[in-house]
């Protein structure tokens, strides 16, 4: 050990910090708070991705319906491996409607939209979503979490890549 911070030997036989898992309460806090704001806002999403699924109408109804779908099944991922994530810190992660409702800023749509209006929802939930990500990123790297830091990677990636493709879907 060396000035208190542990070390592993890799393959390479060189030294590098290892961060160990059991993080206090204290250390994770600003990450899990920002892990819950995150989770609020992805399933406030995945309700309304779910309600434009059922209600979508019009000349492109399959496509969208399909992909709404799609959407809400990556969600459903995310919003479980988001409140895992808040277990592994020995924390509680919010889990009610009410609870989503009051902190998150992805607000509830109705379901009397047109096609493009519901996909135009969806894109700014998207921007939201995304703002939230990094900000979950810069907690998590303020803390030595990479683990964190990896799974926000992996949603961010695939959260720009569906603003992306809706976005060339609305141009149409």
């Amino acid at each position: 050990m060396e000035n208190g911070i542990a070390t592993k030997v890799h393959s390479d036989k060189i030294q590098r910090p290892f961060v160990k898992l059991g993080y206090t309460k204290l250390e994770t806090a600003e990450i899990v708070e920002s892990l819950n704001k995150l989770l609020a806002n992805y399933s406030v999403h995945y309700q309304k991705l779910r309600n434009f699924h059922w209600n979508v109408k019009g000349a492109d109804f399959f496509d969208i319906h399909e992909k709404f779908e799609e959407q809400y099944n990556s969600a459903k991922v995310a919003i479980d491996d988001i409140a895992e994530r808040i277990r592994v810190f020995g924390q509680t992660p919010l889990s009610t409607m009410r609870d989503y409702l009051e902190t998150s800023e992805i607000k509830e749509s109705g379901s009397d939209l047109t096609g493009m209006e519901m996909v135009s929802e969806i894109l700014k939930d998207y921007s939201i979503l995304l703002e939230y990500m990094f900000n979950v990123v810069n907690a998590a790297l303020d803390n030595g979490d990479s683990g964190t830091v990896d799974m926000m990677n992996t949603f961010i990636k695939k959260t720009e890549k569906n603003h992306w493709m809706l976005t060339a879907f609305s141009k149409k």
